[in-house]
């Protein structure tokens, strides 16, 4: 039961991050909190181990969808080198930092996120596409930004790095492709990082590897290699806009029920 539900999370997981480039972590992250809870996993380490585990699988999203958008010509590749460098040094101070905190102040930094982006989604805020890329420092700094947050809340980064290249004049389906690129190297350092921060923590469960719990990025990496070229064929053919509006709606409830467990 426990691999199906990880397949389930897997699936939608890719769909999402083909279809919106963005909502791959904001799903799988609760999804892993709270199988790990039923698992009666050491509370201390649960959303430790799903932010890492969230961020390994988006190794194979990342890949998987950035392959489908390249092949429609939706990614800007010279952007995606020229950020990658801040990128990678982000996520792993973001990692380190997650390793430092508690599962509690974890779980408020997440549901937090998740209601921001909700809101962001929901009124259809988009930053004005009036100018252009910033220089190579300025495109660094905000690599670096992308990659911190991303870790602390375990998701591939297109929840931030969408708005950004819109803001740059990106249309929305090139900056969603270049997007899905993007989330490789978050993933990749912020994997590092979370092995790194686990390596040396009590009580962790078995199949650990450091706080990415293999058997759930087992599962999740096979469902979303799947299914997130899917999503990027989707991406050509259904609504978007309405399905970020439920999209939004689901993310609430997401968020105003981590928010409440924590009372």
């Amino acid at each position: 039961m426990d691999f199906l539900l990880y397949f389930i999370a897997g699936a939608g997981a890719g769909i999402l991050s083909g279809l919106l480039g963005v909502g791959g972590g904001t799903i799988i992250v609760p999804i892993l909190v709270f199988i790990f809870t039923s698992l009666a996993f050491p509370a201390q380490h649960i959303m430790h181990l799903a932010l890492g585990t969230s961020l390994a699988t988006i190794i194979v999203t990342s890949i998987s969808s950035a392959r489908a958008h390249h092949r429609k010509q939706n990614v800007h590749w010279p952007v995606v080198m020229l950020i990658a460098p801040g990128i990678v040094l982000g996520t792993l101070v973001g990692a380190w930092l997650a390793g430092q905190m508690d599962t509690f102040l974890l779980k408020c930094i997440f549901a937090v996120f998740v209601l921001l982006i909700a809101t962001q989604i929901l009124l259809n805020f988009t930053p004005p596409a009036h100018r252009q890329l910033p220089g190579n420092v300025g495109i660094s700094l905000m690599g670096t930004i992308i990659g911190v947050i991303s870790s602390l809340v375990g998701i591939g980064g297109g929840s931030l790095s969408v708005p950004f290249l819109i803001y740059c004049n990106f249309n929305a389906r090139y900056a969603i492709g270049t997007s899905s690129a993007i989330g490789l190297p978050i993933a990749v350092a912020g994997t590092i990082g979370f092995i790194a921060a686990g390596l040396s923590a009590e009580n962790l469960p078995g199949f650990s590897l450091g706080y990415i719990y293999l058997p759930a990025l087992l599962g999740i990496a096979v469902a979303s290699m799947l299914t997130a070229p899917i999503g990027a064929h989707l991406a050509h053919r259904l609504p978007v806009p309405i399905l970020k509006k439920l999209f939004a709606l689901l993310l609430y409830i997401v968020g105003l029920k981590m928010l409440w467990s924590l009372l």
